[in-house]
């Protein structure tokens, strides 16, 4: 009877060690695809941004003919700020490519706002309803990003905090979560408190 005994623990315990640690791995698994869910939600809401920025660019134009550069600076920021959401969606939470796409999307944004900023010296331009619409939509689009990053970034620091935590600190490297995933921080002020765009 007491090799019976025996026999349960010693089969016993490494069965209840694998059970834990297969809920490690499976919590593990369903918080990094958390994250990138939530960064799916920041992802569709840049796209919509850099879908606007060219009509932005084409009814601008129309009345600042003469600002070419500011223009050409536009469209080459957005073009570098879709392919950082092209590396970033490939991996989000890598910091590379959260990096990469962090200084796009301030480049972008400084470029947005210098053409803000001229176009407030065409009146014509402000009273544009085309253009109003299309600012307007700007604007609660950069609401929009500005939620769904935070959305994201609660998601990474859950991943994060659970992976450091013990005891899944000790198996996450052996499940492939060695790393921890990087926060989306855009250091751009008109990022991160989306602009304040007024034509009216």
């Amino acid at each position: 009877m007491s090799w019976l005994i025996g026999l349960a623990i010693i089969v016993g315990i490494p069965l209840l060690i694998a059970m834990y640690a297969a809920g490690i791995y499976n919590r593990l698994v369903s918080l990094r695809n958390r994250f990138a869910n939530a960064f799916s939600q920041v992802e569709i809401q840049l796209k919509r941004r850099y879908d606007l920025i060219p009509n932005l660019v084409e009814t601008a134009k129309a009345y600042m003919a003469h600002e070419r550069d500011t223009f050409e600076a536009v469209v080459k920021a957005r073009n570098a700020a879709m392919s950082g959401l092209q590396q970033a969606s490939a991996n989000p939470g890598d910091a590379a490519a959260m990096n990469a796409l962090s200084g796009a999307e301030q480049g972008l944004s400084g470029a947005l706002g210098r053409l803000f900023a001229l176009a407030e010296a065409y009146p014509e331009l402000k009273a544009n309803q085309n253009m109003l619409q299309l600012s307007e939509e700007i604007t609660s689009t950069e609401n929009k990003v500005s939620f769904a990053r935070q959305a994201y970034n609660d998601a990474v620091t859950a991943y994060n905090t659970y992976r450091q935590s013990f005891p899944a600190v000790i198996f996450a490297g052996m499940f492939g979560h060695s790393t921890d995933a990087e926060l989306l921080q855009f250091d751009s002020a008109a990022i991160a408190d989306a602009p304040k765009v007024s034509f009216s």
